[in-house]
């Protein structure tokens, strides 16, 4: 384990975008709106940015088109926040390089995805989280989603996770089992936090305990995901219901294999960013895309008013 870095702490809390990667019509980065759409991010008062994960588009990337992507955030972002970096990977050896080229570049921390492609059994998705872990001395966020990676981390997991590895600190709380908030927190309690992965669950999750949310629609959204955020804990409910009921249909394409193409469709109706997307991916088209964009139009239409003693 590296022990030659000192230990970056975060704190795991408020709502952190999982940012796209855009794209110019020539299927380039396109950094400019990138920029664009890290300032709305910024200014609407998120507590982090992650960066690679399969919103981004990352299993598409290049690694020189990665590290741009990083330098970029990093020079933007100078230090305001956090930058996180996801990691996907279906070997052990590059999920440690990778993790220790994060740390050599600056970033603040990592979000853990379970091997890719095999499915690990638990001793053996453990080992593979501990390799990575004590590889590096960047604090981690385990990304916890059995519906779509098919890999579970069990209680009994987190637990040896816990014991063994001090850098892990935070999960990504994907089960859509909102039971499953309290949990973690009546097993673990502060030693890890939690942040909701699903939009649809969000606020449900915070009332829950949770302790941040790492956002898919926030990236067309920013205001209203962190104001929602803010209202739960102030305890002003009734003031985030109503915001959460609105934004509920468009929470909804968070949830969908298209969410890629749902979520780029709405940054670009929102004004932050375009639908352009990388291959395989086809941008939408015919019925579909009308039916997509008829729910983003009706949210536009009616975006809620923020409270103004919000700050934001």
């Amino acid at each position: 384990m590296l022990t030659h870095f000192p230990m970056i702490h975060i704190a795991w809390q408020g709502v952190y975008p999982a940012l796209t990667t855009k794209f110019t019509p020539t299927d380039e980065l396109d950094l400019a709106t990138f920029g664009h759409n890290l300032a709305a991010q910024l200014a609407a008062g998120v507590s982090g940015i992650i960066l690679g994960g399969s919103l981004g588009e990352a299993s598409t990337l290049t690694d020189p088109e990665k590290d741009t992507l990083v330098q970029a955030a990093l020079a933007q972002v100078a230090g305001r926040v956090p930058v996180i970096l996801n990691i996907a990977e279906g070997a052990t050896r590059r999920a440690i390089a990778l993790a220790q080229a994060a740390e050599h570049h600056g970033l603040a921390g990592l979000m853990l995805l379970p091997p890719m492609r095999y499915r690990t059994d638990d001793r053996e998705t453990v080992t593979y989280f501990k390799a990575v872990a004590q590889s590096t001395s960047l604090p981690i966020m385990i990304y916890n989603n059995p519906v779509d990676y098919k890999t579970e981390v069990n209680l009994a997991g987190f637990d040896e996770l816990l014991r063994d590895c001090p850098n892990v600190q935070a999960v990504k709380e994907s089960t859509r089992d909102v039971s499953n908030v309290t949990r973690l927190k009546s097993a673990f309690g502060d030693r890890l936090k939690v942040l909701c992965g699903v939009d649809t669950l969000a606020m449900e999750e915070l009332v829950m305990g949770a302790e941040g949310w790492v956002a898919g629609l926030g990236c067309a959204f920013p205001r209203e995901t962190v104001a929602i955020y803010r209202l739960v804990q102030a305890g002003r409910l009734a003031e985030a219901r109503a915001i959460y009921r609105w934004f509920m249909p468009l929470l909804e394409l968070d949830i969908h294999p298209k969410l890629v193409q749902y979520i780029k469709l709405a940054e670009q109706m929102a004004g932050l960013g375009t639908e352009h997307v990388r291959a395989p991916r086809l941008p939408l088209v015919g019925e579909e895309r009308v039916q997509i964009a008829g729910i983003i139009a009706q949210g536009l239409a009616t975006r809620p008013t923020l409270p103004a003693d919000l700050g934001m």
